[in-house]
């Protein structure tokens, strides 16, 4: 195989995996559609507290962990504002 077979082949993997994380958000919007806040609001919460979770679980820095904090607290932010 060449190296350009192989970047190819890269290429259609990462084409399919972005294909297919782009349905994944359209399936939540569809969802969260459906669904009053109430029922997708606690499984919203229980994702990002084990994103947070497995952020500290790495190692990263403190850097990078006051940045998604920072973030899921502009995230909140944002929701409150909205209801």
């Amino acid at each position: 195989m060449t190296d350009s077979d192989v970047h190819e082949t890269l290429t259609t993997k990462h084409e399919a995996n972005r294909e297919r994380r782009i349905e994944a958000i359209k399936q939540w919007v569809r969802y969260i559609e459906r669904e009053p806040p109430d029922v997708w609001g606690p499984q919203q919460n229980a994702l990002v507290d084990d994103q947070l979770e497995a952020a500290r679980a790495t190692n990263t820095s403190s850097e990078h962990q006051r940045h998604v904090r920072s973030v899921a607290e502009d995230i909140v932010t944002d929701d409150d504002a909205v209801q």
